[in-house]
């Protein structure tokens, strides 16, 4: 098996950095337009095998050390008894949302077996069919991302909905986010029992919140669902784009094997901040850089991973690969990754580069 992921969320010596990309499954991908043609969004998260045949689609066709299980992060509101909507070109709506005790009164409570076991069944059917080819990744919204959408009904730029209640109605807010991290928790432990090797927890709008906020409603409550998931015992890795500030809190409240780094913050900062953790890095190529020649996406790449250092990374984007863009260069960033070798030079040059007041060059 092709177990470079894995070796790098234990911090272990690799040759290269095991390289996948938040979103691989997606529109990107002819084939997958050619699945989406023929069924809805959230049909393909509910049927087994059509959410397996689009999760090992990156497997073949750009060559990723990894499949992440194709679904949706707003399945656990849904299980919770929320009406969801995903309409082309609209996003995903609550017509429903949660706004008062009495609204909060109505979820229910998630048996992962059995409003999510379409999920499950997924995870099963992508691992036989994967047969150790790479690790399986499993994943759950975080607690603040999923309440954020809850409460605000919809996605938004600035989630000044949700944000009300945390001012307004904190007590409300602190209930969903507890009954949300108990969810997700015991979501993700069921799907490393269906057979994720790794978990990875999407506090996405981490961004929307300013420090104060962030440390009352949202690392708590990740951290809860986090350290959940971890009594499940493989790798957890944890993302919240937009919190590179606080990847040093991240780490030390979640425990998890792995932060995610947008690219907003320097491998170097990332480094700096957990480096008391013993914990590896993901990230953190901006996904625009895909748009330019493969060329410069190589420089790029190699110089994303000369600055992280020979240990405990995994190569990905700062954030989700974008629609539009073209699969050969998709592939031209996983080609770059695969290409590189640890070489003692590189190794000395990436250590020197790291020490302080020296400005990282790219390494060729």
């Amino acid at each position: 098996m092709n177990d470079l992921l894995l070796r790098a969320l234990r911090r272990e010596s690799v040759e290269r950095p095991p390289v996948w990309m938040m979103r691989q499954a997606g529109r990107y991908l002819s084939e997958y337009r050619a699945v989406r043609a023929k069924s809805d969004f959230l049909t393909m998260c509910r049927t087994p095998e059509l959410a397996t045949e689009v999760t090992l689609q990156p497997i073949d066709l750009v060559g990723v050390d990894a499949a992440i299980i194709f679904s949706d992060i707003l399945v656990i509101p849904e299980a919770m008894g929320m009406h969801l909507t995903l309409d082309e070109g609209v996003g995903p709506q609550f017509p429903s949302p949660i706004r008062t005790l009495q609204d909060l009164q109505r979820l229910r409570p998630v048996d992962p077996s059995d409003q999510l076991g379409y999920m499950l069944d997924a995870l099963r059917m992508t691992k036989r069919a994967l047969n150790g080819r790479v690790p399986l990744i499993g994943f759950a919204g975080a607690p603040w991302t999923l309440a954020a959408y809850m409460v605000e009904g919809k996605g938004t730029k600035q989630f000044a909905v949700a944000k009300k209640m945390l001012f307004e109605n904190p007590t409300l807010a602190h209930q969903l986010l507890d009954q949300l991290a108990t969810a997700v928790g015991d979501f993700l432990v069921a799907q490393v029992e269906a057979g994720a090797q790794v978990v990875q927890l999407f506090e996405s709008w981490a961004g929307a919140l300013g420090p104060q906020e962030f440390r009352t409603f949202s690392l708590p409550y990740l951290a809860k669902a986090a350290l959940r998931a971890r009594e499940a015992g493989v790798p957890v890795i944890v993302f919240a784009p937009g919190g590179g500030w606080a990847l040093s809190e991240i780490a030390a409240a979640t425990q998890a094997d792995a932060i995610g780094v947008d690219w907003h913050t320097s491998p170097q900062d990332a480094r700096r901040q957990t480096e008391p953790f013993n914990v590896a890095l993901q990230g953190n190529l901006d996904p625009c850089t895909l748009y330019a020649s493969p060329s410069e996406i190589r420089q790029k790449t190699h110089d994303m991973i000369s600055a992280f250092g020979p240990v405990g990374h995994v190569a990905n984007l700062g954030h989700g690969i974008l629609p539009d863009m073209k699969p050969d260069h998709a592939r031209a960033f996983i080609d770059a990754v695969k290409e590189w070798e640890w070489t003692d030079e590189r190794v000395a040059a990436s250590r020197a580069a790291q020490a302080p007041g020296i400005q990282l060059a790219g390494v060729p």
